[in-house]
């Protein structure tokens, strides 16, 4: 299932003027910064670690100007940005859930150079409606700064959930921790978040359940303990 997806145009590494168009953005942003700002970091994530040194301040300068919705003057960081893509390139990345529900970056790497990518995936976030931009930008700077490339690690920190969650639980996490704690039952709203009391008592009877301790299998017990533990932390935050 497409997430998220971001086409860009890019000149040739030997043309002489180094340009950069947008084509198609599909970039979610509810809750923000959505699966759109996700994919956005992961693109800084996946380049900003390759670029000159130079570049880094002129960047975060940029950052600044775009998340402000100020006019751009062209050319920036020795790229110039354009409507026309006659003879460029194309790129494009996606973020995609698959069958089990988990996130997969599918970045294109075949074009552009490492500075061409995070400068669309500025441009992109610019682009953000701006009651959410600064959320965006937000999760681009994390991405550009991380260091470590795109991953389940960065899909945490960006989201605040345990990393190897799923889509429904970045989608819809309320939903999804009632969901995983058995509070959607008859009779319950499923947007109603339940007393902190009913809350733990649902964490506890689903534990004992879960843990190898009580006669649970170990396989995957890790995983679902982690889950319970992040659906209690979302309900009690959110009541």
């Amino acid at each position: 299932m497409l997430l998220a997806e971001v086409e860009a145009f890019f000149s040739r590494p030997i043309a002489p003027t180094r340009r950069v168009a947008l084509g198609r953005l599909e970039l979610p942003t509810d809750p923000a910064p959505g699966y759109g700002g996700i994919l956005l970091a992961s693109i800084a994530a996946a380049h900003a670690p390759l670029l000159d040194d130079d570049f880094e301040a002129e960047a975060r300068a940029l950052m600044n100007e775009l998340e402000r919705g100020r006019r751009i003057s062209q050319p920036r960081l020795r790229h110039r940005l354009q409507e026309d893509r006659i003879g460029l390139q194309r790129c494009t990345h996606r973020l995609i859930g698959d069958e089990s529900g988990a996130l997969r970056f599918d970045l294109d790497d075949e074009v552009g150079t490492p500075a061409q990518h995070v400068l669309c995936a500025l441009y992109a976030a610019g682009r953000a409606p701006r009651a959410v931009r600064h959320e965006v930008m937000a999760a681009v700077r994390t991405g550009f700064s991380w260091g470590g490339g795109p991953g389940p690690a960065l899909v945490a920190h960006l989201t605040g959930r345990s990393a190897g969650l799923s889509m429904e639980a970045l989608r819809d996490p309320i939903a999804w921790a009632l969901g995983v704690l058995d509070l959607r039952g008859p009779g319950r709203a499923t947007a109603t978040v339940p007393s902190r009391k009913d809350v733990q008592r649902a964490f506890r009877d689903q534990l004992r359940t879960a843990h190898p301790d009580h006669g649970a299998s170990d396989d995957g017990a890790a995983q679902r303990i982690s889950e319970l533990s992040e659906a209690r932390r979302i309900l009690l935050g959110a009541g």
